[in-house]
């Protein structure tokens, strides 16, 4: 006997076929109420899986006078360069203030000089003096001497800051605690910050200076820049 004459049999794949007619039809139903938007969103969701979250580093926040990592409450930054070449002229920057600098046209050939109230932070008076022309190192003695009791005096060469600096202008820096002053030699790259009238504390960076040596020097005739910066504490006096 045929499978096709069993009553039984034909019952069963009439069941069979209806189920998966009904089956097919319900899911045409389901797919048809689905917006694009609601099966594209499982669909992203399941994308992201396993991708690596992107981490971004934030900005690194400005530090005063450009350090790297900010002074302590309660105490001054400074940051003194020194020129390089003839078209990086030198630059003091005080308590995040340019004192010296191109942009406030007073720096020029030889030392450049900024005193500072030290009660204040605030600039008294800059002053350059060529050490290659003209006689000023007499001029500068006055300037350094006139400087009040309790004020800083930041000190910086471009171009040459030796050439026609007396013994005694290099005595009175000499005085003011420079170690370098009396090893000056032409077109010496040099920067020193100083107290009158107090002292300031052993740790800090106070002086540093770079000669000129054509084998070495980073221009045609004169050394790299040098950069002496720190923070000086507010309550020194």
């Amino acid at each position: 006997m045929s499978l096709a004459s069993d009553p039984a049999d034909i019952v069963k794949l009439s069941g069979l076929l209806l189920a998966s007619l009904l089956a097919w039809y319900a899911g045409y139903l389901f797919a048809g109420l689905l917006s694009e938007d609601s099966m594209s969103t499982p669909i992203t969701y399941l994308q992201d899986i396993g991708k690596k979250p992107v981490l971004k580093a934030p900005v690194p926040k400005r530090q005063k006078c450009d350090h790297w990592s900010p002074c302590l409450p309660g105490n001054y930054a400074y940051r003194v360069r020194s020129g390089g070449g003839r078209e990086n002229l030198a630059k003091i920057c005080f308590e995040d203030e340019l004192i010296i600098s191109e942009e406030k046209g007073n720096v020029g050939r030889g030392i450049n000089i900024a005193i500072v109230n030290y009660k204040t932070g605030k600039m008294i008076s800059a002053k350059f003096f060529d050490m290659w022309e003209g006689e000023h190192s007499a001029e500068m003695a006055t300037f350094i001497k006139n400087a009040p009791q309790g004020s800083l005096l930041l000190m910086v060469t471009h171009d040459d800051g030796s050439t026609r600096l007396k013994s005694d202008a290099k005595t009175l820096i000499e005085a003011l605690g420079s170690k370098e002053i009396q090893n000056m030699k032409f077109r010496s790259s040099w920067a020193f910050i100083a107290a009158k009238g107090f002292k300031l504390p052993d740790d800090i960076q106070t002086e540093k200076i770079n000669h000129s040596d054509n084998k070495k020097n980073r221009y045609s005739g004169w050394p790299a820049e040098i950069v002496i910066e720190g923070c000086i504490p507010r309550n020194l006096i």
